[in-house]
């Protein structure tokens, strides 16, 4: 995912268009053909890097969320080749929120086994230092992981986004966006550092906004 910061008015951009990465209904459709490596291949990098960014961020290590991609994934191909999963009778990203949310949980009860097992063997150390690293994981369960799960798809929404924007308007348009929308430079440094005027800086904004709105309305469309 993109670093590139977020500021209020890029997320008032799309609040009205607010949705999901491309979950191509064709995409997940063509999956059902276990020989068309090319689909399966950019459906994976399409979302395994979204899921192991929303492992991290309940608290998992490095490790430990790259088993929980890998393991969402074969369950993700398991569902389909079963059949689990109809385009059109729910929403892609609440079917991958179950998968992932199962396989996290996983690594915490892997962890909690884990200390317990070592907890035995220190016995004499303070239960402090025996249970605050689970303590201090995020819950992985309920309203939580929704809320962070919710927040990450939104990200890449943004992230794909703009990249589709960044190869439709000039260079020189997105870098004035950029530097004013997305990085939140005031127009008198806009117009400072790139050599621009007032107008130009305006002109991007609204232009490249409004390709911005559409290329997300897109996206959103995806999903329907």
């Amino acid at each position: 995912m993109s670093d590139l910061p977020k500021v209020a008015e890029t997320e008032e951009l799309l609040k009205e268009t607010s949705g999901s990465p491309p979950t191509r209904k064709t995409l997940i459709e063509k999956l059902d053909n276990w020989d068309d490596w090319a689909s399966w291949d950019e459906f994976y990098r399409t979302y395994s890097g979204f899921v192991f960014h929303v492992a991290r961020k309940t608290g998992l290590s490095d490790d430990e969320a790259n088993d929980v991609v890998q393991e969402t994934f074969i369950g993700v191909a398991k569902n389909l080749q079963k059949k689990k999963f109809d385009t059109s009778l729910g929403s892609f990203k609440s079917f991958l929120l179950n998968q992932a949310r199962w396989r996290i949980l996983d690594q915490f009860r892997r962890r909690k086994k884990q200390q317990s097992r070592e907890a035995n063997l220190y016995a004499d150390e303070t239960d402090e230092r025996r249970t605050a690293p689970i303590d201090r994981c995020a819950d992985p369960n309920g309203v939580a992981l929704e809320k962070l799960w919710e927040k990450e798809w939104q990200d890449k929404v943004m992230d794909i986004a703009l990249r589709r924007v960044r190869a439709l308007v000039s260079p020189r348009q997105f870098q004035i966006f950029s530097c004013y929308v997305i990085k939140g430079w005031s127009p008198e440094r806009v117009k400072k550092e790139l050599g621009v005027n007032a107008a130009q800086v305006y002109l991007a904004k609204h232009r490249v906004g409004r390709i911005l709105k559409r290329e997300a309305a897109k996206l959103s469309e995806a999903e329907q």
